[in-house]
């Protein structure tokens, strides 16, 4: 079998406050989740723990982000996370802070049987 992508989302969050960066990938996450509705395991009979879930977290400091936590908000499948240089610093200097915006893509990859599927026009 080899695996193959069925899903991609992506979301972004922000910590306008406190220079948060696990926070702010943590609401990239769920806002990614909050754009889809994976119905496929439960109309197939599909295990959702068979799913690798594949998250790329884009933030301006990569090492300030705690991959575990942000792994811990997937409601589904196995998480594999990674922290990449992104997302966006905004710096506020009449306020003296700096908001913190990441962006979160989110990949689901099952492995499937090499011609199981195929996709038609749906005038078969």
């Amino acid at each position: 079998m080899t695996e193959r992508r069925i899903i991609l989302e992506m979301g972004s969050g922000n910590d306008l406050y406190g220079e948060d960066y696990t926070k702010a990938a943590c609401r990239a996450v769920h806002d990614a989740l909050h754009h889809s509705s994976i119905v496929l395991f439960k109309s197939l009979g599909i295990d959702h723990r068979e799913m690798r879930v594949q998250v790329t977290i884009g933030v301006q400091e990569p090492e300030r982000v705690d991959a575990a936590v942000v792994a811990a908000e997937l409601p589904r499948g196995r998480a594999e996370v990674s922290v990449v240089h992104g997302g966006l610093n905004v710096h506020d200097p009449v306020q003296e802070t700096t908001h913190v915006v990441a962006t979160a893509a989110i990949a689901a990859l099952l492995p499937l049987e090499e011609g199981a599927w195929r996709l038609c026009d749906g005038a078969e």
